[in-house]
């Protein structure tokens, strides 16, 4: 191969260095200033004129420039030596030896590899190249690392529905039919439930220096299920025993039959613990409670009961809480009227009516009944509110918050106080250990009292740092939740009255003047009313 990057090289005569100049041929590179004289300073050449030395090189013919006393007899090939930041990839650039100089072989590239701690991927077939070619200011790859192979998590394929859609069927008049749901995935025994795909854990790479370069940590995970399933000897597909429903709550598959109440849920029941969906097709009087791992669906009205369930809960009528029953639902929640209670919904709430209540929500709440009103109590959701009335013309304390789930609202304010706390007790903890450490550096010696005390506040003051770090790490996500919550409004499809106190994300209004027919949003900062 001909050379084709620009370079010089140096023929000692009567200890003057005269220079001879090799133009770029075949479209190569001219020669870098810094780098030939680098070269040059590197053999102690530096009487010349920098002037005339760039105009020099940088011309289109050979030639030869005397440069003066050059300390050196004759010297070798040189070597330069460039390692990648990321310790993945060896260039090497050679400039030649003066004219009666020795050329470098084979070992001395390997042994200033060696020196340079390259142990790793080096390229034998790049080594003979530059020895076969000698083709100097032109980069040689002499050594390239091992990237790591990314691995992936494992992962679950479910064979049924694992969000079925509760919303109630709206009729034309604008009321909504409570009793059209449907809610259950059903299954015939033997049918294929879900396939677990086992995560691929990659593997690890090294850099030039020998040093391991981890790949990504995967998440490995298994199939978690019930009663009634089954699963294969790989235990990688689990599939039904028995003719019934499928349900994912959390991560666990059920399949159950339905526990049914063929009336109400009194002192002939007792408290009901199931686990799996529970149908009431009665009532929940007064006292009693019902605890579930699936769904919960009741045709009469709750009282002043409790309902709990992992799934979603359905009330045909409503409830007539007493300031005394709850629902805690980690599904959706519909249900015909809210009155006096409290209700907690993981998903949506969907009813006619509220009526001085607590009422929470991690998505949205509808009010949608062609009467549907929110009248006193507060009323907490993560994404939006609507309603054909909010408030009364009596004034009724009403609270309207949305932007944040109220679970993660609450977890805001948590992290909010442990930030706090912590940094108080590093700001306890630092002044006495530095007191300590001076005493140290004064060469004074601790008693073994001491040194044991010094000790225990360096590993509090490590832990509460840790927690510091993870808690505004945590709350700084939760804060731009709060801001970013794009989705956050208060829709009022007729009447607001003065008085109902309006929180979306982190900026409050209380209404005025009664408005009908409107939207409270967020907007540049603070909160706006449109019209609908």
């Amino acid at each position: 191969m001909s050379q084709l990057n620009a370079y010089i090289r140096i023929e000692i005569c009567d200890s003057n260095a005269i220079c001879h100049f090799y133009p770029p041929k075949e479209g190569g590179a001219p020669l870098s200033v810094k780098e030939a004289e680098d070269y040059l300073s590197a053999h102690e050449i530096n009487a010349y004129d920098k002037f005339a030395f760039k105009e020099f090189i940088s011309g289109e013919e050979e030639n030869t420039m005397d440069l003066g006393v050059c300390p050196d007899l004759e010297f070798s090939e040189m070597m330069f030596t460039k390692i990648s930041l990321d310790k993945m990839k060896v260039t090497c650039r050679f400039f030649p030896a003066s004219f009666k100089g020795p050329k470098i072989n084979a070992k001395d590239i390997l042994a200033e590899l060696n020196k340079r701690g390259v142990i790793y991927g080096i390229s034998q077939d790049a080594i003979v190249s530059f020895i076969e070619e000698h083709l100097y200011a032109t980069d040689y790859v002499f050594a390239v690392g091992k990237q790591p192979v990314i691995g992936r998590d494992a992962k679950i394929e479910y064979f049924f529905n694992t969000n079925p859609s509760l919303k109630p069927k709206h009729n034309e008049d604008g009321s909504v039919n409570y009793h059209e749901l449907n809610t259950i995935c059903e299954v015939k025994k033997g049918d294929l439930l879900a396939r677990l795909i086992p995560e691929d854990r990659g593997a690890n790479g090294k850099d030039v220096m020998g040093r391991d370069i981890p790949t990504r940590t995967v998440k490995s995970t298994k199939l978690s299920y019930g009663k009634n399933i089954s699963i294969n000897e790989e235990k990688t597909e689990i599939y039904s025993e028995v003719a019934g429903h499928v349900a994912l709550y959390g991560e666990q598959v059920f399949v159950s039959d339905v526990y049914e109440v063929p009336a109400d849920v009194d002192n002939s029941t007792g408290n009901i613990d199931y686990n799996g969906n529970v149908h009431v097709k009665g009532s929940v009087r007064s006292g009693f409670e019902i605890h579930a791992s699936g769904d919960v669906i009741i045709d009469g009205v709750v009282e002043d009961a409790l309902i709990e369930a992992e799934g979603q809960v359905i009330v045909k009528c409503g409830i007539h809480g007493m300031n005394k029953g709850m629902i805690n639902s980690k599904g959706n929640v519909i249900i015909q009227f809210i009155e006096n209670a409290k209700v907690f919904s993981g998903g949506y709430i969907e009813t006619g009516s509220i009526l001085y209540s607590e009422v929470s929500a991690t998505e949205d709440i509808f009010v949608n009944d062609k009467k549907g009103f929110i009248t006193g109590g507060t009323i907490r959701a993560g994404g939006k509110v609507e309603s054909r009335i909010i408030g009364s013309t009596m004034g009724a304390m009403t609270k309207i918050e949305v932007g944040m789930a109220p679970d993660k609202k609450e977890q805001y304010a948590t992290l909010q106080k442990s930030i706090l706390a912590l940094s108080q007790k590093i700001n306890k903890i630092n002044p006495i250990i530095k007191t300590y450490q001076d005493y140290l550096k004064s060469g004074k010696q601790l008693d073994k009292k001491n040194l044991m005390y010094l000790n225990k506040l360096m590993v509090e003051l490590r832990e509460y740092k840790q927690r510091l770090q993870d808690d505004r790490m945590n709350f700084n996500g939760l804060h731009q939740e709060l801001l970013n919550s794009k989705h956050a409004k208060v829709v009022v499809s007729r009447d607001i009255y003065p008085g109902v106190n309006i929180t979306i994300s982190d900026m409050s209004m209380t209404t005025k003047d009664k408005r009908s027919y409107c939207v409270f949003e967020k907007k540049n900062g603070e909160i706006v009313v449109t019209n609908l």
